[in-house]
């Protein structure tokens, strides 16, 4: 990999009429450190604001993301506003918490203008670019019918509140119901080498419509396996981005939103978008 450091070299994907380099950011890490304290405020304000720096355009949030002390929406707006033109923070609804962190039932339909408006509030923003309804509950797929919560996100948007729509934690007949209703930009599901490879096959749906395929955990994969310590050696890099790599290699509509605390570990997840594999390091991994 090369000295630059440019999420740039990830290459880029469309989410509607809006360009985000395909190595983007999560901000579920920017609550607490791995022990479960509460993260450095300074630290992880400088995080964003390299990540920024080094050409992530595309941040995940979501409302509900929030500690005893820290609240991942307000640390974006501390860090990043007025925010850079090319910015795209996408967030979701549907989860809720109350002020003292307990999870509420999902939201009803005529609940998610309010969870709208909370999103917008923290972020400082008078619309939203990317809104993913997340369906389920924790990492457990949703089930059943979409339609009347999505289709009160597509008033929102309609209303001028929302710019584009995703749908998150789902399985392909989800798309099929939501893109009758409204656009669809992007499909957010757990995924990566070792995990939910059962969406192989999803991604190549989500690609022959236009739709992103966003992974969320694609870095955790439990204890590390010899393939991706044997591929990790080759490349003098770490585990961790290989399988970012990986993940990025699984289409040019796939992209990838790791999250960290630490301005090192930003760094060497955005490098992760330049490593090349080849097909005998992809073969190796399969």
């Amino acid at each position: 990999m090369t000295e630059t450091i440019s999420a740039a070299a990830a290459g880029t994907w469309t989410l509607g009429d809006l360009t985000v380099n395909r190595l983007g950011y999560g901000a579920m890490r920017l609550m607490a450190k791995a022990d479960g304290s509460p993260s450095d405020r300074d630290q992880v304000i400088a995080v964003l604001r390299r990540a920024v720096e080094l050409g992530v355009n595309h941040i995940d949030t979501a409302a509900f993301y929030f500690s005893s002390l820290r609240a991942a929406n307000e640390l974006i707006n501390s860090a990043l506003r007025p925010y850079p033109e090319d910015l795209v923070i996408a967030t979701k609804v549907g989860p809720g918490r109350d002020p003292s962190g307990n999870w509420l039932l999902p939201a009803r339909p005529d609940q998610l203008r309010g969870q709208v408006e909370e999103n917008l509030r923290q972020l400082g923003r008078d619309h939203l670019d990317v809104v993913n309804l997340r369906i389920g509950e924790a990492l457990e797929r949703g089930t059943g019918s979409l339609a009347d919560r999505f289709g009160a996100l597509a008033e929102l948007q309609r209303e001028g509140l929302i710019r584009h729509l995703g749908i998150s934690n789902v399985a392909p007949e989800h798309l099929a119901e939501a893109q009758t209703i409204a656009p669809v930009v992007c499909v957010q599901n757990q995924y990566g080498l070792t995990t939910r490879r059962e969406d192989d096959k999803f991604i190549t749906l989500c690609a022959e419509q236009g739709v992103a395929f966003v992974p969320f955990f694609a870095i955790a994969g439990g204890s590390e396996n010899e393939q991706v310590a044997a591929v990790a050696r080759e490349h003098g890099v770490s585990p961790a981005q290989v399988r970012l790599a990986w993940t990025l290699h699984q289409g040019p509509n796939v992209l990838a939103i790791p999250g960290t605390g630490g301005v090192a570990h930003l760094e060497e997840n955005v490098a992760a978008g330049a490593l090349e594999l080849s097909e005998g390091d992809l073969a190796t991994l399969g």
